[in-house]
């Protein structure tokens, strides 16, 4: 076992749901549940994906939404199984950091590393094969200006190595 310690998170920071129509499921989370469209995907990234995000309106979302219509496994009802991705938000960069270098120290390898507009990530399996994404989220000033391009940003980084440690704080602003 490692000797690093693990950082304390702050919770679930945002869940992402894998589903069969994106404007069935936008109408029941906006209408029927209440919250409110921040943002899509948009850009090259729309290409290779469908994504919603939605927000109770203090966060750059608390849940977003992939369509899965032609691709992923699919339970017996004909729904894609499972969850996209469950992000665990830590409550600043040092602890972000911290966490990070623990995984690494016990041997969690990162399969995708990387700065989004409004978080600076890092996603991981679980045992199971669940996704999981590490963040801390950057200062709101820096994403309310343009929600959606903060959502759709991404600057991929290394994914092992000291480099895969590295945090700039050079923040995009949107």
């Amino acid at each position: 076992m490692s000797k690093t310690k693990p950082s304390v998170p702050t919770g679930v920071n945002h869940v992402v749901l894998n589903v069969r129509d994106i404007d069935v499921s936008h109408r029941f989370y906006t209408e029927v549940l209440g919250y409110t469209y921040v943002g899509s995907v948009v850009g090259p990234a729309a290409e290779m994906m469908t994504m919603r995000f939605f927000s109770f309106g203090e966060k750059h979302h608390d849940i977003a939404l992939i369509e899965e219509s032609e691709r992923g496994s699919v339970d017996k009802g004909g729904r894609p199984e499972g969850l996209s991705h469950l992000a665990i938000g830590y409550p600043d960069r040092d602890s972000f950091l911290n966490q990070i270098q623990h995984l690494q120290a016990c041997g969690v390898d990162f399969h995708m590393r990387g700065n989004h507009g409004m978080t600076h990530s890092a996603y991981i399996y679980d045992p199971d094969g669940n996704s999981l994404e590490v963040l801390y989220e950057l200062p709101r000033d820096l994403w309310k200006g343009d929600i959606e391009a903060a959502l759709t940003y991404f600057d991929p980084l290394p994914l092992s190595g000291p480099e895969s440690l590295e945090d700039s704080t050079d923040y995009e602003r949107f």
